[in-house]
């Protein structure tokens, strides 16, 4: 590992970011979850249009971790009205609390400490209710949920915790990745950016302030399912033009969305912590048979785990080059079950362009397409994807591959 950073830079970082480049933990926790770091696009209000090279020498394990913590804190610092740090440390949206399975009582003693309560929507198809409570003015979100936690034991309270895509297109390259295979007409979601109109869709919505707008990231992904094959796609932006978009509450509005449009295949190509919300959502939707996929993020393999890919209800999906080398930045889940192409491959921008693109974001549409497939030809997903699986790295599954590569020549 490179040296460690300057004693001026370590004022501020939290226990979870020290312990990622192997430094003593002290102090209170900042930035403690995941998020994809890879060209800059957590920071997203500060190079939201940026064209970033991808293609350039990865970082360090360490340079990551340094990254990520920078990178939070830069969106927090430029957001201040919109954004702020739970009690993890975690970047989420300014003054909010979540709290599932509410009553009156909850309310009652909710309202007597000054917080406001309003009723959650967009959860019918899921069965899950939900009420937004709003702290005090001046009361920081961290000790909202302290004095909440206090007056309602035993009840499921979180933070608005933000997720993050992963990397965006990169420098231009000659002509676009070629369609591999038969189409598939299995439909999937995609919970991302918005999708721009050079890659059709059946339906796009948003659920972020000015979405759906659309992005490089959503594009590409899109653009990967399309070229894999897939020709049924619905589009959920949870980003739009939003400081704060990708909250767990607008992810699970999504998915109540895509549950809504019946649809059989979900891809996700966000990182960010663990979130009682959003665990729920994905759990019921997973017990009705739809299968959802995850990226497992692009902090390096000393980054905490990955959400939601570390889910039980999700497939983690990690990224190879060219050569079927695990991509240096791939984060980890608690579980890791493919691996599929993320890098030296070609996807569209949001203005239809080719771009070569990095990252384990790009891996999950390509897995996502051989799910769709595996429904189409009416046999059982695991089961299916397992025996196309070529097994890469030591002999059986690791923690490297998983249990192997899927849709080797996708993209390239």
């Amino acid at each position: 590992m490179r040296r460690y950073l300057a004693p001026l830079f370590l004022i501020g970082l939290g226990t979870s970011a020290l312990a990622q480049i192997g430094l003593p933990q002290t102090g209170p926790v900042v930035g403690g979850g995941v998020v994809e770091t890879i060209g800059g696009t957590v920071d997203r209000t500060l190079a939201r249009t940026r064209d970033l090279d991808l293609t350039a020498p990865v970082r360090s394990v360490a340079q990551l971790a340094r990254d990520r913590v920078q990178r939070i804190q830069r969106l927090v610092r430029a957001n201040p009205e919109r954004i702020e740090l739970d009690d993890q440390g975690e970047p989420a949206r300014r003054g909010i609390v979540l709290l599932l399975d509410t009553d009156a009582a909850s309310l009652d003693a909710a309202r007597k400490l000054g917080f406001t309560a309003r009723t959650v929507d967009g959860l019918d198809e899921l069965g899950i209710g939900a009420v937004e409570l709003t702290a005090p003015s001046g009361m920081p979100l961290s000790r909202a949920l302290q004095q909440l936690r206090g007056a309602l034991p035993g009840k499921t309270l979180s933070a608005d915790v933000l997720h993050f895509e992963g990397a965006s297109a990169a420098r231009a390259s000659s002509g676009g990745a070629k369609v591999i295979g038969r189409p598939i007409g299995t439909a999937v979601g995609i919970i991302d950016g918005g999708v721009g109109p050079a890659v059709s869709v059946i339906e796009q919505t948003g659920f972020a302030t000015g979405a759906p707008s659309p992005s490089d990231h959503g594009t590409a992904v899109a653009g990967l399912l399309r070229d894999a094959g897939v020709r049924s796609l619905y589009a959920a932006d949870v980003y739009g033009r939003d400081p704060a978009g990708g909250g767990a509450l607008a992810i699970a509005r999504a998915l109540n969305w895509l549950a809504g449009k019946k649809v059989r295949v979900v891809s996700m190509s966000l990182v960010g912590p663990r979130n009682p919300l959003l665990e729920r959502a994905l759990a019921t939707l997973s017990g009705r048979g739809t299968v959802i996929l995850a990226a497992v993020g692009n902090d390096g393999p000393s980054a905490p785990p990955a959400y939601p890919a570390s889910y039980p209800a999700v497939l983690a999906i990690t990224g190879v080059d060219g050569r079927n080398r695990a991509l240096i930045e791939a984060g980890r889940a608690l579980h890791l079950d493919y691996a599929a192409p993320g890098a030296d491959i070609r996807a569209l921008n949001a203005k239809g362009a080719a771009r070569s693109v990095r990252g384990t974001s790009f891996a999950v549409p390509m897995a996502a397409a051989r799910a769709a497939a595996a429904i189409d030809a009416g046999r059982p997903v695991r089961a299916t994807l397992d025996a196309e699986a070529r097994d890469l790295g030591r002999k059986g599954p690791d923690n490297q591959f998983g249990r192997g590569l899927l849709c080797g020549n996708c993209g390239r």
